[in-house]
């Protein structure tokens, strides 16, 4: 039964692809393929989630072209800053993408200062700007308009090597001051600074991907063979976000890594949920024989969504809050919408950013109907509103009729309303154990529970015809034995 609805959803499926190039946000075709992956861990094709609206240039904006940008940031007021580190500026833009500002230095005690290469930048819910100003060894925080706030310089402490160099990279800020650093050559952690600029530890460790050929020869080798191996040392954290609880969100550069992206509460611990079909880590077969992702950017969306940076495939990979892989896009090209090297991805209202260093531009991507029902749908189930999300669910299956996790959304919606044979099915076709097994459990309890006088008033029946049963066997038996013995 349900494998049959699956098959008439499919051809709806097609049939409402069709009238979906009819909107306008999905008219263009993609100049990339869109995918995901199903619970066999193969690589389906997929609706396009987002697709290019338009690119900006330096040259565009008339304030010349953009050189080697590494960093861009949405303020809560909507305002857009581009870092632009070749030419040691910072580009502030409005909601509709037209130059407000370029901020090139700020003054201190009296005389202009500049930035130098400059690797990152946020802005707080103050307006007040954080850059990571690399080549100067320091993070400047300046006011909205562009005025010295403090300068966070090289830190002291005792847990800090004395040739120790601080080249800040990236950077984020929770809503208390405290500013967190990614730094150039920090294995560690991430650097952790309070809102008066003071160093006061690391958040956060990369896990140690050891090599146990290579550890067990290490046992047997020579000094001079030792010297010439590979340390086993923790790999650094490539950048890092922060959502509205004070959790932070960050990527470390190893394609390698079992846990690429972490989810580092208070402690440091790493809470990220993993509950999709497979590893949070971006690609889970190597596209055309180029590795694994290697993730350089995260960005959190709000409703417990976020989106990874993928610097092998040029690619952008959303998850929800469970660890599910929602969607795809993005490629490598020359074309407007696809990525020559991608530095930084940021969210603006409904549209997402992507800093291209390779073209100097930022692309502007917005969500198709695809997209903006699956961000919708997995917003509510956030939010606890399961009931509201189904009939959002069902578009999307109109549109995507082996999508997988709109099956589980309707599914977790009905076992929340006690439907659970209903659930089993959506369970079944959205090939979701954990959840199969939950309702089962719940509809055999109920079936136990909805039948149980039926089965009592049947077992003490069939108790009472075994006894009857067994007391004829003994009367006949007992008048046996006594013919026999009056013949006798």
């Amino acid at each position: 039964m349900a494998r049959t609805v699956k098959r008439w959803l499919v051809l709806l499926a097609a049939v409402s692809l069709l009238l979906a190039n009819a909107v306008p946000a999905a008219a263009s075709s993609a100049p990339y393929e869109s995918y995901n992956y199903n619970s066999w861990r193969e690589a389906v094709p997929s609706p396009d989630a987002y697709l290019p609206k338009r690119t900006i240039s330096g040259s565009e904006l008339g304030i010349g072209e953009f050189k080697d940008p590494s960093d861009v940031n949405v303020s809560s007021s909507g305002q857009i800053y581009i870092l632009d580190s070749g030419n040691s500026r910072i580009v502030i833009l409005d909601e509709e993408y037209k130059l407000l500002r370029v901020m090139d230095g700020f003054t201190r005690e009296g005389s202009k200062e500049t930035f130098n290469a400059p690797g990152g930048l946020f802005v707080d819910e103050e307006e007040r700007i954080y850059v990571a100003d690399t080549g100067n060894s320091r993070v400047v925080i300046l006011d909205a308009k562009g005025q010295l706030n403090r300068i966070i310089n090289a830190p002291e402490s005792d847990v800090l090597a004395t040739d120790f160099q601080f080249q800040p990279l990236k950077l984020t800020v929770d809503h208390v001051g405290r500013v967190y650093v990614v730094a150039q050559g920090v294995y560690e952690g991430i650097m952790q600074f309070d809102e008066t600029g003071k160093f006061i530890g690391y958040v956060g460790t990369n896990k140690v991907e050891r090599d146990y050929g290579e550890y067990i020869w290490r046992m047997f080798s020579t000094k001079a063979q030792r010297a010439q191996m590979v340390l086993f040392v923790p790999t650094e954290f490539s950048s890092a976000d922060i959502d509205h609880k004070g959790f932070v969100y960050a990527t470390n550069i190893d394609p390698g890594s079992s846990e690429p992206i972490k989810r580092l509460n208070p402690s440091g611990e790493d809470v990220l949920k993993r509950f999709g079909y497979f590893d949070v880590k971006g690609d889970i077969r190597f596209r055309n024989n180029t590795g694994p992702s290697k993730l350089i950017d995260v960005k959190v969306l709000g409703n417990g969504m976020y989106s990874v940076l993928d610097a092998t495939q040029n690619r952008v990979f959303t998850y929800d809050d469970e660890g599910h892989l929602l969607y795809i896009y993005g490629g490598k090209g020359n074309q407007v919408g696809t990525l020559k090297t991608p530095v930084a991805i940021e969210q603006s209202g409904d549209h997402q950013l992507v800093l291209d260093r390779g073209k100097n531009n930022l692309v502007v991507y917005e969500p198709t109907r695809f997209g903006t029902h699956v961000n919708e749908a997995v917003a509510l189930h956030y939010q606890g509103e399961d009931t509201e999300a189904v009939h959002i669910w069902q578009e999307v299956l109109k549109l995507n009729a082996n999508y997988d996790i709109a099956y589980i959304g309707i599914g977790k919606s009905l076992l929340m309303e006690k439907k659970n044979k209903e659930a089993l099915g959506y369970f079944e076709l959205g090939m979701d154990r954990k959840s199969y097994s939950v309702a089962f459990k719940r509809y055999r309890r109920e079936m136990m529970k909805e039948h149980f006088g039926t089965f009592l008033t049947a077992g003490i029946a069939l108790i009472f015809i075994l006894i009857l049963a067994r007391v004829a066997v003994k009367w006949r038996r007992r008048r046996q034995i006594d013919r026999e013995a009056g013949l006798h």
